[in-house]
């Protein structure tokens, strides 16, 4: 039997008033599910469980369909859900192309991707034409600074384009959400 720490990260709740999805709720939910040790983080979609499954190790896009279709069965709408487990976490903030240390958690954000991006995705892009700001692809992740803090920013806008999205499911955190995630499934 395999144990391993994940982290769920959820899409576009609580926002604005709607979709609302309780975070004592989404406990249940990752219960539910059979999943241990379930814990939330802040009020905008993290979830940390264990899990522990006979056979191959899980599978994150299937822990991750798995919640969606629990979510919206519980709430009654749906919900992208990325789960990642915390060596993916690990690997995205020891491979950050920036100064994490040495910046404000508000100044850089990863993107978390379903999937790789291609390259296409991202050459429209005049990366040059928005410095300060910065952008940098990852392993499913992009990294983006930001010193003016997101609401500002004009790259994020163009990140978050369709152009760059579609068919992809995306959702972004802060690094200070980053940093406590990976403490949460180390």
């Amino acid at each position: 039997m395999t144990t391993r720490k994940f982290a769920a990260l959820l899409r576009g709740i609580n926002v604005g008033g709607a979709r609302k999805v309780p975070m004592a709720e989404l406990r249940q939910v990752l219960e539910g599910l059979g999943h241990g040790d379930v814990q939330t983080y802040l009020q905008s979609g993290n979830a940390v469980f264990s899990t522990a499954r006979t056979g191959p190790a899980p599978d994150p896009t299937a822990l991750a369909r798995e919640l969606e279709a629990a979510i919206e069965a519980h709430f009654g709408f749906s919900v992208p859900c990325l789960v990642v487990d915390g060596a993916y976490l690990r690997a995205v903030a020891d491979a950050c192309p920036f100064p994490a240390a040495e910046l404000e958690g508000k100044q850089l954000h990863a993107t978390f991707f379903s999937e790789q991006p291609g390259a296409e995705r991202f050459a429209g892009i005049d990366g040059p034409s928005y410095l300060p700001e910065e952008y940098r692809v990852g392993d499913r992740v992009v990294y983006l600074y930001v010193p003016n803090g997101l609401g500002r920013s004009k790259l994020a806008e163009v990140l978050a384009r369709p152009a760059v999205v579609r068919g992809i499911d995306v959702t972004s955190r802060n690094w200070n959400t980053v940093v406590k995630l990976i403490e949460l499934t180390g």
